[in-house]
């Protein structure tokens, strides 16, 4: 869920620095779009760094049943 959300905000980041031409008063559009593509960004290596990790915990399981 984590990957998926980063490369969602970070879309919608690119879409208002890049696509979009809006003129706000008291608001930079444009810095919304960069801080939204860089939590986009953290987000997406945060997914990447859990889903490595999580694949490096796998072991051997012990069935430990007394007869």
């Amino acid at each position: 869920m984590t990957i998926g959300t980063g490369i969602v905000l970070f879309v919608i980041g690119a879409i208002l620095v890049f696509a979009l031409d809006l003129q706000i008063e008291g608001v930079n559009v444009d810095m919304i779009g960069y801080i939204l593509m860089g939590a986009g960004a953290v987000a997406f290596l945060v997914g990447i760094i859990m889903l490595s990790t999580r694949r490096g915990r796998r072991g051997t399981v012990v069935d430990d049943e007394v007869v």
